[in-house]
């Protein structure tokens, strides 16, 4: 069983965490090594990170510094869990990697996406071998995301405007890297997006 690196992306309420969570379960009952983890986190002190960029004023930090920050935790998560489960022909399936900060940090003011893109090729490099973009409506999204009245809504705090503007970001994200990146429609109930996505994990693991 060789190792694939999955990641899930989209806006907030979009159901990237139980698409990813319900694709980890099926690739393991498929018989395959499978290593579920997360962003920002995923090892210790990636968490310590998530704790200071999900929690708070929505404007604690700049969008600079949420970049510094993400590509830290980035960085540690790599190191330490990432890089050794493919090395060991483990799937990674993974909620959010670096198109995260490409478009919530990199879409907040001009030139910030350029600032993302060079810190993740000097401090990153590796990009998903296949990522699905889960695609929802932002006003439904949003108020899903609101709904769960958790700790770490700093970026639902910053309101559905925000959101509007990632949906479109993700959807030109996909064409961008339109080699690895697949456009699922997340309107529908769980069950039905899981079977898309599990039918083109599989098939990309074959």
């Amino acid at each position: 069983m060789a190792g694939l690196f999955i990641t899930f992306e989209g806006i907030d309420g979009s159901g990237k965490s139980t698409q990813a969570r319900m694709l980890a379960e099926t690739l393991g009952d498929a018989g395959h090594a499978v290593r579920a983890t997360r962003e920002p986190g995923g090892s210790p002190g990636a968490e310590e990170i998530r704790r200071l960029v999900l929690e708070g004023d929505p404007e604690r930090w700049s969008a600079e510094t949420e970049i510094l920050l993400f590509t830290a935790a980035r960085r540690d998560h790599l190191e330490r869990v990432i890089e050794p489960a493919l090395a060991a022909d483990e799937v990674v399936v993974c909620d959010r990697f670096a198109d995260s900060t490409r478009m919530y940090q990199g879409l907040r003011a001009p030139g910030l996406r350029e600032v993302v893109d060079q810190l993740h090729k000097l401090m990153i490099v590796r990009e998903p071998d296949l990522t699905f973009i889960i695609d929802m409506d932002p006003s439904k999204g949003h108020s899903r995301a609101k709904g769960r009245n958790g700790t770490e809504e700093r970026f639902e705090d910053f309101g559905a405007g925000l959101q509007e503007q990632m949906r479109a970001g993700f959807l030109a994200l996909a064409q961008e890297f339109s080699g690895r990146c697949v456009v699922v429609d997340g309107d529908r109930s769980p069950e039905a997006v899981a079977g898309d996505v599990a039918r083109i994990a599989l098939e990309r693991l074959a």
